[in-house]
């Protein structure tokens, strides 16, 4: 595998951030970037001019990862050439289908199956149902494949995420990448890091991933009430203190974040579903285990490589732990580095949503408030 690291500059152009060899024939690019830059079509062109071949999959985001570093108001492009993997790339916008579920199965269906290996999903953030998505997918994703990926961010702003495939990326598009071939070894990490505070809630009203009521009483009132001065912040305060949620007592618990809030309803929209009874519980930033979760991520996607180095590393966080650690967010992205050890090229972004398996299950879930980290290596 060949890599190359860009970032598009206030100049308008492409500037070269690492390369051990050139890459002469890419075919597969993975472009971050902020959303207001994507809309513009300078860099699109210029990076299509430059790799006419290349399969180039767009996702807006709330912050850009490229190698130890996180950046803000940029767009990267990870230019990868794969040598012996097998690439597939598939696009569908929501309008085409009558929901998120609909939409993850119609991207399976049309995936061949024949030696693939693992799957990239990068979508719509804002108009998406991401636990639909992933459920959709689950109808027709074979038992050993694995799949990860996340929900396109727009900073704080919460207004619209892109997506594309080989075009200006738009609104309410999911772009879904398959990898086949035994050439490649993908690992796999998951892990948040926060404290729980205040009582069980039980989910009393809810539909899909809007939520009315915990404890038969406004979820919204009681959001403000723990917030306090921060509830005239909403939705953004939000991120601050996600809610954990478990569908059953012995299962893992799930974080979920807010996308946007209706005073009129009193309703709270999540990026992912809050099934009625389930319990919820609010969380609460801890700096240490934020960044020291990121690491471990890390290490857990080292365990399948097995006596393999990871050539890439895709790295999905989200926009609340941003948010929560500010001036410390390069330490959670220091962190997965030092775990994974070797110097591999780190991309990646933060998101409204990220997807993975648990560490120690196969089934693949939305997560929140999570880092999930993707390791990739070719070998021979």
């Amino acid at each position: 595998m060949k890599i190359e690291q860009m970032q598009f500059s206030k100049k308008n152009q492409w500037e070269l951030i690492r390369s051990e060899e050139p890459v002469s024939n890419a075919n597969l690019i993975l472009v971050f970037g902020e959303r207001m830059l994507l809309e513009k079509p300078e860099w699109f062109n210029s990076l299509r001019e430059k790799y006419p071949k290349a399969s180039i999959v767009t996702t807006s985001t709330s912050g850009e990862i490229v190698q130890t570093q996180v950046y803000n108001d940029t767009i990267s492009a990870t230019v990868i050439e794969f040598e012996k993997v097998g690439l597939f790339c598939k696009k569908i916008s929501i309008s085409e289908v009558t929901d998120s579920f609909e939409a993850g199965k119609k991207l399976i269906q049309d995936m061949p199956k024949d030696n693939l290996k693992h799957i990239l999903v990068f979508s719509d953030g804002h108009s998406v149902n991401g636990t639909y998505l992933v459920r959709g997918i689950d109808t027709g994703l074979p038992k050993d494949v694995t799949l990860t990926g996340g929900l396109a961010g727009d900073a704080a702003r919460f207004e619209k995420t892109l997506v594309g495939l080989n075009e200006m990326p738009s609104p309410g598009t999911i772009v879904m990448i398959g990898l086949y071939g035994n050439s490649i070894k993908v690992g796999l990490g998951c892990q948040g890091g926060w404290d729980s505070f205040g009582p069980i809630r039980e989910i009393t009203k809810s539909i899909d991933n809007e939520l009315f009521e915990l404890d038969h009483q406004s979820a919204l009132e009681l959001y403000k009430k723990y917030l306090g001065s921060q509830a005239e912040q909403l939705p953004g305060s939000a991120l601050l203190f996600p809610l954990a949620i478990k569908e059953n007592k012995d299962g893992q618990a799930i974080m979920r974040t807010i996308l946007s809030i209706n005073e009129e309803k009193q309703s709270m929209i999540f990026a992912g579903n809050m099934p009625e009874g389930a319990s919820a519980q609010l969380m609460k930033a801890n700096f240490d285990r934020l960044i020291d979760g990121a690491g471990v991520a890390a290490e857990q996607s080292l365990i399948s490589l097995k006596d393999s180095k990871p050539d890439l590393a895709i790295l999905i966080s989200c926009v609340g732990r941003k948010l929560i650690l500010n001036q410390r967010t390069d330490e959670e992205v220091e962190a997965v580095a030092e775990s994974l050890g070797g110097n591999p090229y780190m991309t990646g972004f933060y998101s409204y949503g990220e997807i993975a398996p648990f560490f120690d299950e196969v089934k693949c879930e939305l997560h929140n408030q999570t880092m999930t980290i993707t390791t990739i290596s070719e070998i021979d």
